[in-house]
């Protein structure tokens, strides 16, 4: 007990520093992981002396942060942005897996002499990109909405994958004809259990009278890991179905739904903050010097031959222009999700899992410096960086249970054609009414003469009845302008 103020005082204290880091990040160009490794190395065993090295807990604790950081990225990733790169996105994610894995295997058998298992174990290890990696660049490349999607789809989905590919080659088991079976009713199974999850929890959420607004973002996230611990108990993949099931839930009309993605996005900020410092604890400074060049050279295969192939071979189908496909070939980080796989031969003890580890480590750092610091500059090249993103107009909803009514708070975004439209122009259902307007700050009651204006936050009081017809009406005028119905927009 005497030792808990201490030990609250620096955990706090790295906290403070590490959301501080994501503003340096942002301005130097590169994801805010390599700030908190950093933090966790001045921890450890070569700054403050903090000894950390149980591959086992490391692991079980990346395994719960990363299930955590794919509900908040299934939360918040919405299904309009995504689907017209459904068919990319899923392929990337895995016939791209598959063969990234073979190409760097065979690669590393022959560049580094590792065994032949043990070289498919580094191409399974360094096959998964990383979401928090890739968003935390891509926010500010300014890319068009379908490359975005495809990779936000990609990360998302390829971690699973990747760790059933892991755990099989970690295993020493003999691998035999059952074994494409076995991962595709692994993957079918956890897509299913993460449907039903996020359809059931969704129905579940919107008939639930909660006493309290902050229950409603805790049972949302609950429902997201219960899936994680159904699919690993049926043994599926329980990753998959944790990022499905986010993915549903934040596209359904949930009651305070913006409520629940600000606390998602802040757990899944805690997650990662917590994961990185304390791989950078695990990580050991000399020994990643002795691995810098085995390191170097897995990065060089990944970067310049395994993704390339992976991404020109798997997107085949879709012939995407080819400055497209350099884009995505360049855009794949790799992040936390490696470091955590590696973690699992290092558990099982397999041998020469030491030496993977590190090797990772070295990779994910060069790696990230390299693309995050050029892929900005990379997509203006191209010609694929555009000025201006117009963002998914952003609808809360609170329920009126007493009255049979809801209210809406719109915040109108940057390019939203809700810009200039007249409340008159907006001609919602007759059931819903906008009844407050607030301007820089300055809230006033709408006439049907008010212009909208970005940035303005409405709040839109509408009857049960008419509240999905409202919102769909709000969302075509902000795709569209006024004459949506005109354009064949239904907001849907």
């Amino acid at each position: 007990m005497n030792e808990l103020p201490l030990v609250l005082g620096v955990g706090a204290l790295v906290l403070v520093v590490s959301v501080v880091a994501v503003r340096v990040s942002i301005r130097l160009g590169f994801p805010s992981l390599l700030l908190y490794l950093g933090i966790g190395v001045v921890l450890g065993e070569a700054g403050f002396g903090i000894r950390f090295d149980n591959p086992a807990l490391t692991q079980s604790l990346g395994l719960a942060a990363l299930v955590l950081i794919l509900t908040e990225g299934g939360l918040t990733t919405r299904w309009s942005a995504v689907k017209p790169s459904l068919g990319p996105g899923i392929l990337l994610s895995t016939v791209a897996v598959v063969i990234s894995i073979a190409v760097t295997g065979a690669a590393l058998h022959w560049l580094l002499g590792l065994d032949w298992r043990l070289a498919l174990l580094w191409g399974a290890v360094l096959a998964s990109t990383d979401a928090a990696a890739v968003f935390s660049v891509l926010r500010t490349a300014g890319v068009g909405k379908r490359l975005v999607g495809a990779l936000e789809l990609e990360s998302g989905i390829n971690d699973a994958p990747a760790y059933i590919a892991v755990v099989v080659l970690a295993s020493g088991e003999a691998v035999d004809w059952s074994l494409p079976l076995l991962v595709v009713y692994e993957l079918l199974t956890g897509l299913v259990l993460g449907l039903a999850f996020g359809w059931l929890g969704a129905q579940a959420l919107r008939r639930a009278a909660l006493p309290a607004t902050g229950l409603y973002p805790l049972a949302t996230v609950a429902v997201c890991v219960l899936a994680y611990s159904s699919g690993q108990l049926a043994h599926a993949s329980g990753l998959l179905a944790t990022y499905v099931a986010g993915l549903v839930l934040g596209n359904s009309k949930l009651p305070h739904r913006s409520d629940t993605l600000s606390f998602a996005e802040g757990l899944g900020w805690l997650a990662q903050i917590g994961l990185f410092v304390l791989l950078g604890l695990f990580a050991s400074p000399t020994r990643l010097l002795e691995t810098l060049i085995p390191g170097l050279v897995a990065g060089a295969v990944v970067l310049l031959l395994a993704r390339p192939l992976s991404v020109v071979l798997s997107l085949l189908p879709f012939r995407l222009p080819w400055r497209d496909q350099v884009f995505l070939s360049w855009a794949g980080l790799r992040g936390a999700v490696p470091i955590v796989l590696a973690m699992i031969p290092l558990s099982e003890g397999v041998p020469g899992a030491q030496r993977l580890v590190d090797a990772v480590f070295v990779l994910v750092i060069v790696l990230t410096v390299l693309q995050g610091a050029t892929l900005s500059p990379l997509a203006r090249i191209l010609g694929l960086a555009k000025a201006t993103q117009a963002h998914e107009i952003e609808v809360d909803a609170a329920p009126l249970d007493e009255l049979g009514a809801e209210l809406l708070q719109v915040r109108i975004q940057k390019g939203s054609k809700l810009h200039g439209v007249y409340l008159s122009e907006l001609r919602l259902p007759a059931g819903a009414t906008v009844s407050l307007v607030v301007r820089g700050g300055t809230g006033f009651t709408p006439q049907k003469t008010s212009r909208l204006q970005v940035e303005d936050q409405l709040l839109v009081v509408t009857t049960a009845a008419d509240r999905d017809a409202t919102e769909r009406r709000i969302r075509a005028v902000d795709r569209a302008g006024r004459l949506a119905r005109w354009h064949g927009e239904s907001g849907a």
